[in-house]
């Protein structure tokens, strides 16, 4: 096992089920599209990733989807590369309060595409509040607003795809 919970402390306080929505809105500012989502955050004790993470997004017309982002330690922060982005996530020391962990990616198949991610994780621990800024090209395009609410702190219990209309295990 990697000395992830360690090194990145602040990350390692999001391990759990997360259930929130996703709101996403243009550079004008209106809403362009919405949906629930269930995350699954978890720090294998064994495997090839360090940090491992799946999205489960369900929409009101009835898609589904799910994406994985499994994760390695590298120095101070995490790395992403999977089929949908490239790009890694950092505790944020600057932030005394200790809420703040910060993400970049870009997009594959999107030239062009990046975004910067900002996540504040309440004091107690149970919501957390996200903020995705999309650029294109090196402009703001999109931004999509995410709030949730931990569900629980177990995450021995997924083992298929489970939404954010489904209960979650005591």
């Amino acid at each position: 096992m990697s000395d992830i919970k360690q090194r990145l402390p602040l990350l390692a306080r999001h391990e759990g089920v997360w259930d929130g929505w996703y709101r996403y809105y243009n550079e004008q500012g209106d809403k362009t599209d919405e949906h629930r989502s269930r995350l699954v955050c978890k720090f294998p004790e064994s495997g090839e990733f360090d940090y491992e993470q799946m999205n489960y997004y369900s929409w009101a017309d009835g898609r589904k989807d799910i994406r994985p982002f499994p994760a390695v330690l590298a120095g101070d922060r995490i790395s992403f590369k999977s089929d949908l982005i490239d790009g890694w996530a950092a505790d944020v020391p600057l932030d005394t309060h200790k809420r703040t962990t910060m993400l970049n990616w870009v997009r594959k198949g999107e030239p062009g595409v990046y975004l910067y991610e900002m996540i504040q994780i309440s004091d107690c621990g149970n919501y957390r509040s996200r903020v995705w800024h999309w650029f294109r090209e090196g402009r703001l395009f999109q931004r999509t607003l995410i709030d949730e609410e931990k569900r629980s702190s177990r995450t021995d219990w997924v083992k298929g795809p489970t939404f954010a209309d489904e209960p979650v295990p005591a």
